[in-house]
């Protein structure tokens, strides 16, 4: 007994030097892809980083992805998000997960859907909002820093209006003030519940005659919400939402429509003639704008590269 107590009491510093070396190796193992490429103040750019980045990229373009351009465009981000900390600006979790699921929305999907869609292709969803936070942080910062600089005068509107042969700066339209309401249905509820809280919208529609007395119906009612008055011209809505609100008699509510939120009615509190920018002078003020913006986002992102440590290995 004593023999083997002994005998166990040498192997056992072996046996510890094997399990270390183990471990080693193991952590090692998953070893190419979480070696190190680029190093931007302290933070550690990954093959892995690399590798996601890059299928996302062929993803969205179609094209196989330059390392190069990929590894620049991560480094990038590194300094922007850095950048934005140093102004306080700092998107939270939840702030990325509402431009996530305005994303997916936009392309007339789920927020799972395009989960799945991105997974299916080997990329992880943190992959996009990564890239996601990084444009919310930029795009905060070259608005919030360079406002003054980046407005469109209109005279230089103008003057390109008319070098483009279309004189028209403005049309007639009309100007909506609307408060938008929801009468809640909670998700995965039976259609029963759905066309019974549909009715009920319907109820509510006929008895309303003006925006206060909506106030109160449905600032009173469970399970629903009346938001704050919006203004917006003929050219800001779709065509469809026009003519729904050009035919709804002002104090009024459109007719209920089923969203992902629920059953949804606007209440129409004004409708008045104004003038709008036609489409021409839109079309050139955005443009003029586009190129301001991106001038200045590149030279201030020049700015914040050459202060910043980036070690590439």
């Amino acid at each position: 007994m004593i023999m083997t107590t002994t005998f166990f009491h040498r192997l056992s510093p072996l046996i510890l030097v094997c399990a270390g070396a183990l471990v080693l190796m193991t952590c090692a193992s998953p070893s190419r892809a979480q070696t190190v490429a680029v190093m931007v103040n302290g933070e550690p750019i990954t093959n892995y980083d690399i590798e996601q980045r890059s299928k996302l990229t062929f993803l969205t373009t179609h094209k196989p992805a330059n390392r190069q351009q990929v590894i620049e465009e991560l480094v990038d981000e590194k300094v922007k998000i850095r950048e934005g900390k140093k102004f306080g600006v700092d998107p939270s979790s939840s702030d990325v997960d509402q431009s996530y699921a305005a994303m997916s929305s936009r392309m007339r999907i789920t927020t799972e859907q395009l989960t799945k869609s991105l997974e299916s292709q080997g990329i992880r969803p943190e992959t996009l909002k990564a890239r996601i936070k990084a444009e919310m942080v930029w795009t905060s910062l070259v608005r919030g820093r360079y406002k003054e600089s980046l407005q469109v005068g209109e005279k230089d509107v103008a003057a390109a209006v008319q070098v483009s042969g279309d004189e028209k700066l403005q049309v007639e339209a009309f100007e909506y003030k609307m408060r938008p309401i929801v009468l809640i249905v909670p998700r995965g509820s039976a259609p029963a519940a759905v066309e019974a809280r549909r009715k009920e919208a319907e109820t509510l529609r006929n008895r309303v005659q003006t925006c206060e007395e909506a106030n109160a119906f449905f600032k009173s009612m469970q399970n629903a919400a009346i938001r704050e008055t919006v203004t917006k011209t003929s050219a800001d809505i779709p065509a469809v939402l026009r003519e729904v609100l050009d035919k709804t008699p002002v104090g009024h509510l459109t007719p209920p429509e089923l969203t992902k939120q629920g059953v949804e009615m606007v209440a129409l509190c004004a409708r008045k003639t104004t003038t709008v920018d036609t489409p021409k002078k839109k079309e050139i003020r955005d443009k003029m704008y586009a190129e301001k913006y991106e001038a200045k986002s590149k030279s201030y992102l020049q700015e914040v590269r050459k202060a910043a440590m980036i070690e590439y290995r």
